[in-house]
C-alpha cells in the first residue's frame, strides 16, 4: 500500500496547526487568586520591598539616592505619587525594578491596595 507524502504532510499541517490554536497565556498559566483583603505595611509592603528594592533603595541608598527604609521613606514616595507609577512601569516614570522585569502582578496589586488604603503604617 503506497501512501502518498502530500496527505501526510497536509494531515500532519492540520494537527499541527488546530493543536495550538486557543492557547494563550492566561489559559495556560492561570493566576492564582491574588489576597489583597488584609494588607499591611509591615506583613505585606515591607517583605516586597526588602526582596525586591532594597539593594538599591536600603540601607543608605548609595545607588539610587532614593531611600524606602522605613515607613517614613517609602510613605514620602507614596505622597509624591511615584510608587505606583514606577512598579507598573508607566510612561513618565523610572520603571523599578531598574532593567528589571516589573513585580509579579499580585505583589503590584497588593502594593495598590495599600496605596489606595492611604499607606498607613500597620
Amino acid at each position: 500500500m503506497k501512501i502518498n507524502l502530500t496527505y501526510v504532510f497536509l494531515i500532519f499541517l492540520a494537527t499541527q496547526m488546530v493543536s495550538c490554536a486557543y492557547n494563550n497565556e492566561e489559559e495556560l498559566y492561570p493566576m492564582e487568586a491574588c489576597d489583597t483583603t488584609n494588607v499591611t505595611y509591615l506583613a505585606t509592603i515591607v517583605p516586597i520591598i526588602t526582596q525586591h528594592c532594597y539593594e538599591c533603595h536600603g540601607g543608605n541608598a548609595q545607588i539610587s539616592g532614593i531611600p524606602l527604609e522605613g515607613h517614613q521613606n517609602i510613605k514620602a514616595i507614596v505622597d509624591a505619587g511615584r510608587l505606583v507609577g514606577a512598579i507598573n512601569h508607566q510612561v513618565g516614570f523610572s520603571p523599578m525594578p531598574k532593567d528589571r522585569q516589573k513585580l509579579a502582578s499580585c505583589d503590584i496589586l497588593k502594593i495598590e491596595k495599600w496605596v489606595a488604603n492611604g499607606a498607613p503604617d500597620n
